[in-house]
């Protein structure tokens, strides 16, 4: 099995765009239900963001991986993308966890993460290491993390991204890479990517912290990429300084795809006053789209694919559609009008009024 080279060149930018998924509404969605997905408006809306020009990072905490999405509709999910990715040439980028086992030491997290790289690797996809909430709770420290990817970075048989989900998206990822000190942990990180350069294209990074993530981009050896998943500073990292830039795994991208994709074009040419100016609006809405709780964002981005019109129904697995309030959802109608992402302001109006009925 082999994962398509997208190739290295310092100065061009890739952006995946973290896409949700669209639940089936006429499925059961409760806790503890199996995932069921709309599979027609799921993989319209990857087409959607390959037409701009996006790429796309699916089976992600976007897509409610951990939240709703099981292993099951996830490994399907993922072979589906890759089948529709590969008929339009499209960038895709799945990730592969470990949670599809829930007993068992490290040999059992590393072996599950191993089968569900295997996975994305053979649907053609890069592989996204995703942190494991498994190897958070029984990894004594940062050994057992260089024992669990070190074997990992030697079975893949392409370079992969490895994920760090700050605890702010998940809290149940408090001291991944053995150390609640944040600088300790990015120390392991790093050393594991130094021993393994040649297995890691990238680090996709999300801890809401523009200065640290900067700091860790600087230590990464050439050819390493550093894809922020910084969805409040994000304008700032992708437009980079004198001596380097962020790449972009982001779910922002997903419903703000309209402005990012042209603004993301603009930089390319050089013209970063038309980049400030497309991506600039949409700051306010990144902002209380990933409001406290954070993990609730996905609630948010499902509630705008509806308003823009993407999928039919405000409808989530796991029934997560009321974690937000009404009140959270009207603001979030005005800020993507601001934001100038919503592509029939009239259909949106209609669909924003009947809030209260669907939230809390």
């Amino acid at each position: 099995m082999t994962v398509p080279s997208h190739g290295y060149d310092p100065d061009e930018r890739v952006a995946l765009a973290a896409a949700h998924v669209v639940a089936d509404p006429g499925a059961e969605h409760g806790p503890g239900q199996p995932a069921r997905l709309d599979w027609d408006a799921t993989l319209a809306f990857r087409h959607h963001l390959w037409r701009l020009g996006l790429g796309v990072a699916d089976a992600m905490d976007t897509a409610q991986r951990g939240r709703g999405l099981d292993w099951p509709a996830a490994r399907e999910l993922i072979i589906r993308s890759g089948r529709e990715a590969a008929s339009v040439g499209g960038l895709l980028a799945c990730g592969a966890g470990a949670d599809h086992r829930t007993a068992g030491g490290l040999d059992a997290i590393r072996t599950a993460y191993a089968e569900q790289a295997e996975v994305v690797e053979t649907a053609g996809a890069q592989v996204v290491l995703l942190a494991s909430r498994a190897l958070a709770a029984i990894a004594r420290g940062p050994d057992d993390y260089a024992r669990v990817y070190g074997w990992l970075l030697d079975q893949v048989s392409g370079p992969v991204i490895l994920h760090w989900l700050g605890p702010a998206f998940d809290p149940a990822l408090s001291g991944y890479w053995g150390s609640s000190d944040l600088d300790s942990a990015a120390g392991t990180l790093l050393s594991i990517v130094a021993e393994h350069p040649a297995k890691v294209a990238g680090i996709k990074l999300s801890l809401l912290d523009a200065g640290r993530e900067i700091a860790i981009r600087r230590a990464l050896p050439p050819g390493v990429r550093l894809y922020t998943g910084d969805d409040y500073h994000y304008v700032r990292l992708i437009r980079g300084d004198r001596v380097g830039h962020s790449d972009a795994l982001l779910g922002v991208l997903d419903p703000i795809a309209v402005r990012a994709a042209p603004a993301l074009r603009a930089l390319a040419a050089g013209d970063t006053r038309r980049y400030d100016e497309l991506l600039a609006p949409t700051v306010p809405l990144a902002r209380h789209l990933f409001a406290p709780p954070v993990p609730h964002y996905t609630t948010g981005i499902t509630f705008l694919a509806w308003l823009a019109g993407h999928q039919q129904h405000f409808v989530m697995l796991r029934g997560e559609q009321t974690a937000r309030s009404a009140r959270h959802l009207r603001r979030l109608h005005k800020l993507a009008l601001a934001a100038g992402v919503l592509p029939d302001p009239d259909l949106a109006a209609r669909r924003a009024a009947r809030v209260d009925d669907l939230a809390p």
